[in-house]
């Protein structure tokens, strides 16, 4: 079994992705935190460094190796789904659920985020909800070829999760 989350940033596919894997039995796989690891280099680094056409291709490799993992849940990056061919890897490869938030509750969770995310950095907050409703429009292109989609504007329950996977 091979279970993708995707979804913009601050949409919980890590947080969900845990919590998922844990009850289904499965590992867990934070594909940025994967690209770190492999690149010894943060993502912002690898964005300072290569631009975001250059850390596309260093996420496009790794999506390629985690999607030949066995029984795993796998939490892409926002924009993952949104390059190349990504999105039919995904779907061809596992389940893909969509953890689709609305502008206004992804920017509250992004900017009390820890996380230093170079595509939103320096935004106040009615220009990150203008931006994420922008970036959204143009990626749920993607997003909606997904196998299953999940609506929210508060926190995802995993048996919500479970139910829409078909997986109780």
């Amino acid at each position: 079994m091979r279970i993708y989350l995707i979804g913009y940033m601050g949409s919980g596919k890590s947080t969900v992705g845990r919590e998922l894997a844990e009850k289904l039995k499965l590992q867990f796989i934070d594909l940025d935190g994967y690209i770190e690891e492999r690149n010894f280099k943060t993502i912002p680094e690898i964005f300072e460094e290569s631009g975001e056409e250059g850390f596309r291709k260093v996420e496009q490799r790794a999506l390629l190796e985690v999607s030949e993992f066995e029984d795993v849940v796998i939490s892409t990056g926002g924009g993952a789904p949104c390059f190349f061919d990504n999105m039919e890897l995904i779907n061809r490869t596992g389940i893909s659920l969509y953890l689709n938030g609305t502008p206004r509750i992804l920017a509250e969770r992004l900017m009390q985020s820890k996380t230093e995310r170079p595509l939103i950095k320096g935004k106040s907050e009615e220009e990150l909800i203008k931006f994420i409703d922008e970036t959204l429009e143009k990626r749920n292109h993607w997003y909606k070829q997904c196998h299953f989609e999940i609506g929210f504007d508060d926190d995802i329950q995993i048996s919500e999760v479970l139910d829409v996977l078909k997986l109780t």
